[in-house]
């Protein structure tokens, strides 16, 4: 195969998965959009509940790739367990169009698509990286545009199924809305599956060992009983708040306790590295406290506190649901990304580019500036305690800018301190711990749980406000901790090179190409 060929060839398996992810985020990020409301709206559960419960869902989500990972690489196959996954979670937004009452039929759906998640997740990722696999001048771009794949279906879907739950239950009532909304997500992993179909042709030569083999029936049929078990216990979970706190605690002592074990196990030169990972993950899960609040008490503030007009200069332009406000997440990703990168660039050139540390520093401080301009909401509200949609704007872009400077290089950043052969574990570990900051995240979003008898406007905005205001302190906080753990980052990062250098002179090599830390600019995903 010559090199025109072989660059065609890896386009088109890009393209495959590209379109795939696209439409599996779509498919979660419309959910995901929903679900807090359904629960509040719909099925008239207390704030407090609604987001424990998605708390606990995001965690289990968070937390299952580190299982379907393994399941790719060892048992099934990397594009067999992607695509089973795909499936799955097809049928767990299926079963949400099924109209009713049923909270147990809701926490079964939930538990499908944690399932489903966990097959997919992981496994569409390190397809990406196999398609790649040896090339790393290339593997950068390929991530940062596999990420827009990401935003992108997060974007169109979370502006399109809270339009049009709105529309069906104005025009047909019965609160069909929420229902026809649900199946648009499970017919975009229909789209994605049908596209791979066509394309399956270019992914027939990439995956882990067992892709390569004829399926073992016997396997699947205990991966799927399995996973059946995985539904019904995520169900469970969900059902059951105190057995969902003692699943984070036990998840978060797992992550505590593989580090440790490493570090005290692995050898002297991979310490410092691991040190600094685990000074990385700890960082990174404080985000994730505040990357939650945007489908929690953001989302509620949106619904109880916005007005929902868009207007300039007293013209009115148009009107969104609240739900919709959580799509300036993805928008600003889009508009801030290439930004950042340029800025980036040009600082590197200059030899003035900020640590990763000093970013991480820096995105504290905007997250905070974020929860701030919510928290200054009061000041604004009019005489019915509503507030100006353009505030939900400006908000979003300071969060977002952080969300690029904090948790975008997490994962790069797990790269580049830990063993390549223990990469995939301590992924594992990174996903593990983001899931328990999720759930963490819905706690804290419990301090703004509104009384069910209280629903003027007036009374909810000093609950929110109070909140933010919290939040934006807890990110200052956070900012100056990072600031703290400077010099100890610094030398960590230090000894890891040094010990890299002096073992790679030993072995006789030459230095690996190190991947640029801005690699690719990735939502935390699930």
């Amino acid at each position: 195969m010559n090199a025109a060929t072989a660059r065609s060839s890896q386009t088109k398996s890009f393209s495959t998965i590209f379109l795939i992810e696209m439409w599996e985020r779509f498919g979660y990020y419309g959910m995901q959009a929903l679900i807090v409301y359904y629960m509040v709206q719909r099925l008239g559960f207390a704030d407090e509940r609604a987001t424990l419960v998605w708390g606990a869902a995001a965690a289990l989500i968070y937390v299952a790739p580190a299982i379907g990972g393994w399941v790719g690489d060892k048992i099934l196959g990397t594009r067999r367990t992607m695509l089973l996954g795909a499936v799955i979670l097809a049928i767990g937004y299926g079963l949400m169009v099924v109209p009713g009452e049923s909270v147990w039929f809701l926490f079964c759906a939930l538990g499908v698509v944690v399932v489903g998640n966990g097959l997919f997740k992981a496994n569409a990722g390190n397809l990406v990286r196999k398609i790649y696999e040896g090339d790393d001048s290339k593997i950068d771009s390929a991530f940062t545009i596999y990420y827009m794949a990401v935003n992108l279906g997060a974007m169109i879907s979370q502006l399109l199924t809270p339009w049009l739950k709105d529309y069906v239950n104005a025009q047909y009532g019965n609160e069909l809305g929420w229902h026809v909304a649900f199946a648009v997500c499970a017919i975009g992993l229909v789209f994605g599956l049908a596209n791979y179909s066509l394309m399956r042709k270019a992914m027939s030569h990439i995956g882990s060992d067992p892709d390569a083999r004829p399926l073992d029936w016997g396997k699947l049929g205990m991966v799927l009983g399995l996973g059946v078990v995985a539904v019904f216990a995520s169900a469970y979970i969900l059902e059951h708040q105190g057995v969902a706190r003692a699943f984070v605690y036990i998840a978060a002592i797992t992550v505590v306790g593989i580090f440790g074990w490493l570090i005290a196990t692995g050898q002297r030169g991979e310490r410092a590295g691991l040190i600094a990972a685990l000074v990385l993950v700890v960082q990174t899960m404080f985000y994730f406290i505040f990357y939650q609040q945007m489908s929690t008490s953001l989302s509620l503030f949106a619904l109880r506190n916005i007005d929902p007009a868009f207007n300039v200069f007293g013209n009115h332009l148009w009107d969104w649901s609240p739900a919709q406000f959580q799509a300036f997440n993805p928008i600003w990703i889009f508009i801030l990304s290439p930004i950042l990168a340029w800025v980036y660039a040009v600082a590197g050139r200059n030899k003035k580019d900020l640590s990763i540390a000093g970013k991480f520093a820096l995105g504290f401080v905007i997250v905070a500036a974020g929860f701030f301009i919510y928290g200054a909401a009061g000041h604004f509200a009019d005489a019915s305690g509503k507030v100006s949609s353009w505030l939900m704007v400006w908000g979003y872009g300071a969060i977002s800018l952080g969300e690029l400077l904090v948790s975008a290089l997490g994962l790069a950043m797990i790269a580049r301190y830990v063993p390549a052969r223990m990469g995939g574990f301590m992924m594992g570990a990174y996903y593990v711990a983001s899931g328990v900051s999720q759930y963490l995240g819905g706690v804290v979003a419990t301090y703004a749980s509104v009384p069910q008898d209280i629903t003027e406007p007036l009374q909810t905005l000093p609950i929110y406000t109070s909140l933010f205001n919290r939040l934006g302190i807890a990110a200052l906080v956070c900012a100056l901790i990072a600031i703290a753990v400077l010099p100890l980052r610094k030398r960590l990062s230090a000894t890891h090179s040094a010990e890299a250098v002096l073992g790679h002179s030993a072995a006789g090599g030459d230095m690996p190409s190190m991947a640029a830390e801005e690699q690719a600019m990735r939502r935390p995903q699930s």
